[in-house]
């Protein structure tokens, strides 16, 4: 596309690589406002940023994770014992499948 005025035959073409089927009316509709996008972008190009240096993100961010520090956890027989139905050092649960299927 060139840099001057937006044709409608380059919004069909643009239509077209995008799979757009539009009828002449849209088209017509929307040559002004693609044009209007192109400019937008390309005023967003001629800020001058040479002295901004690239970045991820706007913030400075550090992490905030703590110590990975090992601590004694609950043993199989502590859990079990608020389970409400206990079997066999295992939690018990309904059967929710049926024989055979």
């Amino acid at each position: 596309m060139s840099s001057g005025a937006l044709s409608e035959d380059e919004v069909r073409h643009v239509a077209t690589l995008a799979r757009l089927a539009l009828d002449d009316a849209e088209i017509t509709a929307l040559t002004p406002q693609l044009a209007a996008i192109l400019s937008y972008a390309e005023q967003v190009g001629e800020v001058a940023a040479d002295d901004v240096e690239p970045m991820t993100h706007p913030l400075g961010l550090i992490d905030v994770y703590r110590d990975d520090v090992r601590t004694p956890g609950l043993s199989a027989d502590d859990v079990l014992a608020a389970a409400p139905d206990p079997q066999v050092g295992r939690f018990g649960v309904p059967r929710i499948v049926e024989e055979g299927a």
